[in-house]
């Protein structure tokens, strides 16, 4: 049987590690699906491309507020398509190029495959090409991802549907489409289609959309939401059924009785699984939680010594930036057994690139309540900013959670235009200890522009005089 210093499960994040500090070591590296992992391929990538595209198309539909009269005369479904996957596809291509022929990488081995425990610190790949290969190794990395969760609804199999893994490469756009979810999938699926000019109607079961955003930012963006689409809050999805004629019907459930829906597409967006139940753990002893993740310690290493974790396949939060922070300590901690380092998951923060878009990070104001910390908070619109007026935006705000005695920030949440961007700065002086009142006062901020919706949010906080 073969035997490996390092085996890597997974080229999303965990293909980031090896690299020439790894030369004396011998590596095996598992891939069962594409090359590079959900962000490269079907996730933050191509999503965020299409976005942008979104984006400029829906920029007719409120230019005449500004005194500018423009028109959408159409959307080239296939160009926008084939832009984007005409630059990943080659992307994931290279990848898996570069790992198994360049003379950099003589060392490592790759099995395109789906990898299975069968021992203790031993694999089993079942090939692509039908081969069988058995090998063990000392060390591990599991960085195996997660895939769509697909709701157990009657007649969705057999009708056939979408995840966010194939919407992305549909041969046309259809005329009307169903979005099942009301979290961050659905929100920015349901801007791109609907930009494009497809009639959207989102199907959720409970009453808001984004619920796990901050209360106020929840609120907004589901009665936004609800004047772009067709929202059906507190609705269940019981049955699907493809009728005669090819369209889709989705039979529901709500307190006022049933209803239907007729759409051309279906996608499904209810959530992503870890994908650690194909790996029968077991066999080598790694325990998994009651949600499937994997358990890791702070050092990222699993129940067992030697075999680490890292991204989707452990993390609730299943963002790609956290995910390459892992691999950067799982590769510290493989390089220095000796001076491990821990992983830092304080100030995680996280985007949703719906319209309006939103951020945040740190806790929600229903989280510092339920927690019982004490908290100050000041919301600012953008509509009261300088660079608001220029935008017309009347919906937009930032809104800043503080401890009323040390001003440090606990808390941040942004609804507006590039609030990803706008936030960073709360992001930073959360993660080297800056209080509220010395980011405010102790650097310029550029006017007019959008940063200063956070500037003043930070001086209207009611901090304790004497700190």
């Amino acid at each position: 049987m073969t035997h490996y210093d390092l085996v890597i499960i997974g080229t999303g994040s965990g293909n980031t590690i090896v690299n020439r500090r790894f030369a004396d070591w011998k590596v095996a590296i598992v891939e069962r699906g594409t090359f590079g992992g959900t962000c490269l391929n079907v996730g933050c990538i191509p999503t965020k491309m299409f976005v942008h595209a979104a984006d400029v198309a829906a920029t007719p539909s409120v230019s005449s507020r500004y005194g500018v009269d423009e028109q959408l005369l159409g959307v080239r479904w296939t160009d926008v398509r084939d832009r984007i996957f005409g630059r990943i596809d080659p992307i994931a291509e290279g990848g898996s190029e570069y790992r198994h022929h360049n003379p950099d990488n003589a060392n490592v081995r790759v099995y395109d495959g789906t990898g299975r425990f069968t021992g203790f610190k031993e694999l089993t790949v079942d090939g692509k090409d039908g081969s069988t290969s058995v090998f063990s190794a000392d060390r591990f990395v599991i960085a195996t991802g997660s895939r769509p969760i697909v709701p157990p609804i009657p007649g969705l199999e057999e009708t056939g549907y979408h995840t966010s893994n194939t919407i992305m490469r549909l041969e046309e756009l259809p005329r009307r489409m169903a979005i099942i979810g009301g979290g961050f999938v659905a929100a920015e699926f349901a801007h791109v289609f609907a930009s494009f000019g497809v009639e959207v109607t989102i199907v959720l079961r409970s009453n808001e959309l984004l619920r796990l955003e901050d209360g106020e930012i929840s609120a907004r963006y589901t009665e936004i939401a609800r004047d772009k689409y067709d929202v059906r809050l507190n609705h269940e999805t019981v049955r699907v059924e493809r009728r005669d004629d090819g369209s889709i019907l989705l039979g529901m459930l709500n307190p006022d009785g049933a209803d239907e829906l007729i759409v051309d597409e279906l996608l499904v967006a209810v959530g992503r699984e870890p994908n650690s139940d194909l790996l029968n753990l077991d066999a080598t002893g790694v325990e998994v939680d009651r949600e499937g993740r994997v358990v890791v310690d702070a050092y990222q290493q699993t129940t067992v010594d030697g075999i680490y974790a890292l991204g989707d396949v452990t993390s609730p939060l299943q963002l790609k930036h956290v995910a390459n922070h892992e691999a950067r300590v799982v590769k510290h901690n493989l390089l220095n057994p000796d001076d491990r380092i821990e992983a830092d998951h304080r100030f995680v923060p996280h985007a949703v690139f719906s319209a309006p878009q939103i951020a945040s990070v740190g806790l929600t104001e229903e989280q510092a309540k339920e927690r019982g910390i004490p908290y100050v908070k000041a919301v600012q619109r953008y509509a009261d900013i300088a660079y608001g007026w220029a935008m017309e935006d009347t919906t937009g705000f930032a809104k800043v959670l503080a401890d009323p005695k040390s001003g440090q920030i606990i808390g941040c949440h942004v609804i507006g235009p590039q609030a990803p961007t706008v936030i960073q700065p709360v992001i930073q002086a959360m993660s080297f200890g800056l209080d509220a009142y010395t980011m405010a006062r102790g650097q310029y901020w550029i006017h007019p522009a959008m940063p200063e919706v956070i500037e003043n949010a930070l001086l209207k906080l009611d901090l304790d005089p004497e700190r």
